[in-house]
């Protein structure tokens, strides 16, 4: 599933197209993704001017004239493709397009169908249910060590599976979970309650860095992530945990041929990449 950095690149890309932009053409070509799209979702954005793209977490924030959001989640394998001069027809994957006042062309394609749209009043933003309990984002300030060491406070819970919790760190998912932990030089075991004072400001600057040097790199593409201009992105070669079992870990000088070097282990069904000796 895409994680922040992922849909940053995303909101990156359709700044300028749709910025600024109105919608003069939508067609809604199914009635739902994972839930229904609301009712007459298509014939409700025609017409209307996107203000400006933000982002909460892993939702797109789409502001439109009118004081409405247009909330989406990419899901699983969810994209919005820019078309170029020479695209081909819709496929049968691609279940909304798009025309905009100076001719863009744009698509939403969702093989699997787990993504999902909203409309929603300003005033509701905070309240609706995929937002409200989400945390601060992580690249913002509202996201420090201190913060952090607080929602952790008492939890008995490993660390990863506590800074998967949206609530914690808004945004993260399995990837930037591992390649975080070995930044901060934490174990994915340790207990959450246990990250404070320096191991909490090293954890906050691990998961920045790792963040804004992926989303330079235009997102992690290991399966369905492509940018909206069809690129792909390039942080998995930078990977230093992630989907490394057995090698040696950069910077680390642990003996491979004794500790095994990087270890896969799963938690809550989920693979974890760490390096026993650097992490604690």
């Amino acid at each position: 599933m895409p994680e922040l950095p992922e849909v940053e690149t995303v909101r990156r890309g359709l700044l300028p197209v749709l910025a600024g932009r109105r919608l003069v053409q939508v067609e809604q070509r199914r009635p739902d993704l994972r839930f229904p799209l609301p009712h007459h979702f298509g014939r409700r954005l025609e017409g209307r001017r996107v203000l400006g793209i933000g982002r909460r977490g892993k939702y797109l924030l789409i502001g439109l004239d009118g004081a409405e959001t247009w909330l989406a989640h990419l899901g699983m394998s969810g994209r919005f493709c820019i078309d170029g001069a020479d695209a081909g027809p819709a496929g049968a994957h691609d279940h909304l397009l798009f025309a905009t006042d100076d001719g863009a062309r744009l698509r939403f394609c969702d093989p699997r169908r787990f993504g999902f749209m909203d409309l929603v009043a300003d005033g509701a933003i905070d309240i609706h249910p995929h937002l409200a309990g989400l945390g601060p984002d992580p690249l913002g300030d509202d996201f420090d060590a201190g913060w952090l060491a607080g929602r952790l406070a008492g939890r008995r819970a490993p660390l990863k599976a506590a800074i998967l919790d949206q609530r914690v760190v808004a945004g993260m998912g399995n990837i930037y979970a591992s390649e975080s932990l070995f930044r901060a030089r934490l174990s994915p075991l340790r207990m959450a309650g246990t990250v404070v004072g320096a191991p909490a400001e090293r954890l906050v600057v691990a998961i920045r860095e790792t963040f804004a040097e992926a989303i330079e790199a235009g997102g992690s593409s290991l399966r369905d992530h492509r940018q909206p201009s069809g690129e792909l992105g390039f942080f998995q070669h930078r990977f230093a945990v992630y989907g490394r079992p057995g090698e040696p870990c950069p910077g680390c000088r642990c003996d491979v041929a004794r500790t095994g070097g990087i270890r896969r282990i799963l938690q809550s069904g989920r693979s974890t990449f760490y390096c026993g000796h650097r992490q604690r």
